[in-house]
């Protein structure tokens, strides 16, 4: 089929008012790397931190009543604590090798007020799911108002979560 000046002329106006569009909505949008660093984003990254080192004394005051529980739970506990330092290491405040001293050290100060851990295993280890499960609920709820890197963070954070439940109610 022969292109006439006609088709050419209308199909040069439609890339080239596509071209001004595109180019208008990425003006329009804040530069990705400002919304990572956003106050809003510093709320949510605090937030999830302190969420994952109350989890994590949970783990620990359950170890701590439950010893037998340790082959099971060190994996999901040691996760936890890698997920508070995901979530303090994005952090435009907090150096990396400062965020691991902080990390243990809040860890060890919140077991102090952990809740009360179960008598028995199978309790114990339903209300870690139940802490868990809560947590990845909370998680889901705040990618909304988070910027693209920090939600996709809470998702991943989030899903590991509710596959810590899930192996937590496991037999």
């Amino acid at each position: 089929m022969a292109l006439t000046r006609r088709t050419t002329l209308l199909a040069g106006a439609a890339l080239g008012g596509a071209a001004l569009l595109s180019g208008c909505a990425d003006e329009a949008r804040p530069a990705p790397e400002a919304a990572e660093r956003s106050a809003a984003a510093e709320r949510v990254r605090t937030h999830a931190a302190r969420d994952s080192r109350a989890l994590l004394a949970r783990y620990d005051a359950t170890l701590a009543a439950h010893p037998g529980l340790g082959a099971r739970l060190r994996v999901l506990r040691d996760e936890v604590a890698h997920h508070i330092e995901a979530f303090t290491s994005g952090a435009p405040s907090a150096a990396p090798s400062a965020s691991t001293a902080s990390t243990a050290s809040t860890a060890s100060a919140a077991s102090d007020s952990a809740p009360g851990v179960p008598a028995d295993e199978r309790s114990a280890r339903a209300a870690l799911a139940d802490a868990e499960r809560t947590l990845a609920d909370s998680r889901t709820a705040a990618l909304v108002s988070a910027p693209p890197e920090l939600a996709r963070l809470l998702a991943s954070v989030a899903a590991a979560g509710a596959a810590h439940a899930y192996l937590l109610t496991e037999a």
